[in-house]
């Protein structure tokens, strides 16, 4: 063991003289805050303007509802009930960009459902809410009450409005989360791909100069192996370890030095709403109205997904580290070991694909075979995490990991024989009556 941790500090040694390895240490963070800050930027995308219908059967708000005409929104009423799908495709709606229900159960459940053609900017939605809410308070004050505006707003439950699309009514398409999961995938294959292509670049390298044959001398060849796996793990843990430390500073220097003003209501140009409106609209901060905002900084479960990702990424590099192995002991020449590296990059691929069916049809027979499928369990426990889960759902996540461990330590073994007979070979020709017989050996 000892042999094997000299191995794999010279491994990280080579790594961090690599001028490119430190490079990405920061390089990497900034690529994805960057990325991330035109997320948040585009989360305030969005029509400026609506022809707003009013369906109001009861006439509970009496035909109007702002106190001042606007540019930007103008109300329309209509005195009876408006099917969902008439709204929809009905010529005489055509002209209209929002529907807003107000039916009797308003003033109980305190809930209004408003269908857009297309999507709101936030200082549209929140000009609507802001516009409703109050017409609504005025209405309970008229009729229910006779307390003061500032002391009903003491007592009162805030107003939901519930922005649907309407072509997607039930919030299908909602997959913001699900997408997270996909991208912290995606970055465990990347870490893969990257440091376990090393491995086999190293065996080829260490092959071709014949410098394997001098370390052979003094250490085992399973020693070796498990150097090389483990040096370039913790290179890609190092690695990994700065991007996330660097990428969690940076979402906070955006939130309190960089774009401060995206979590404040000054960011909302020409709807004057105060700290105080915003709670007794029933938001804390402006920052949960931008879908992409509340994502980043509240929706995701940082201190749950993390350690999972990790978990996950120890249980994936372990399975295609014995197959970077293989290859690289099985090669005869460098120009050998590219054409190894094919059925690892298909297997990248497919663990790509899984990700994306994984979104798009997460109930289906082919995710659930990804799920349990060790190569490709990783990046759909990440999805399925992400989004949540059940106790039951994560116990089937730990045994998809198990298999993981229990698969990838069969084929280290195999690895492990493959890498004593093939490592010393230079110049051979594969085939695999060869591959046999080092198995057998």
């Amino acid at each position: 063991m000892r042999n094997s941790l000299l191995i794999a500090f010279r491994e990280l040694k080579e790594r961090w003289d690599n001028r490119s390895f430190r490079a990405m240490l920061f390089l990497g963070p900034l690529l994805i805050l960057s990325l991330i800050y035109l997320v948040l930027e585009s989360g305030n995308q969005g029509v400026t303007s609506m022809k707003v219908l009013i369906a109001d059967p009861t006439n509970l708000f009496e035909n109007k509802i702002a106190s001042r005409p606007s540019e930007s929104v103008t109300y329309f009423f209509y005195d009876d009930y408006i099917e969902f799908e008439s709204f929809k495709n009905s010529p005489k709606f055509k002209e209209f960009d929002a529907l807003i229900e107000l039916n009797e159960k308003v003033l109980i459940n305190k809930k209004v459902f408003l269908f857009h053609r297309q999507e709101p900017n936030l200082q549209l939605k929140m000009k609507l809410k802001f516009e409703v809410e109050r017409r609504m308070e005025e209405v309970m004050i008229e009729q229910f009450t006779t307390l003061g505006v500032d002391d009903f707003r003491k007592i009162k439950q805030p107003l939901n409005i519930d922005f649907r699309n309407v072509d997607d009514p039930y919030n299908q398409a909602d997959q913001g989360i699900a997408w997270v999961g996909y991208s912290l995938g995606y970055l465990m294959i990347f870490f893969i791909a990257i440091f376990g292509t090393n491995i086999t670049k190293s065996i080829n390298r260490e092959k071709t100069n014949r410098i394997s044959e001098v370390i052979l001398a003094s250490v085992k060849a399973r020693e070796l192996m498990l150097g090389k796996i483990f040096g370039n793990l913790i290179a890609s843990f190092l690695q990994l370890f700065i991007w996330l430390l660097l990428v969690g500073i940076g979402l906070w220097l955006l939130q309190a030095v960089i774009i401060p003003e995206l979590f404040t209501p000054e960011h909302l140009t020409g709807v004057q709403v105060s700290d105080q409106q915003l709670k007794e609209l029933g938001m804390q901060t402006i920052s949960q109205e931008n879908n992409n905002l509340d994502l980043i900084y509240h929706r995701i479960n940082y201190l749950w997904v993390i350690p999972n990702f990790i978990l996950f990424f120890l249980g994936t590099y372990w399975i295609f580290a014995s197959f970077f192995t293989i290859m690289g002991a099985m090669s005869g020449d460098e120009s050998d070991g590219q054409q190894f590296l094919i059925p690892i990059w298909i297997l990248l691929t497919l663990t790509i694909f899984a990700g994306y069916n994984t979104l798009s049809y997460p109930e289906s027979d082919l995710t659930q075979f990804f799920s349990f499928f060790p190569w490709t369990s990783g990046m759909v426990s990440m999805i399925k995490i992400t989004v949540g889960v059940t106790v039951t759902e994560y116990l089937g996540i730990l045994f998809a990991w198990l298999i993981q461990v229990l698969v990838g330590t069969i084929f280290m073994l195999l690895a492990a024989r493959i890498f004593k007979h093939g490592i010393l070979s230079y110049s051979h020709r594969f085939s695999v009556k060869l591959f046999f017989d080092w198995l057998k050996k």
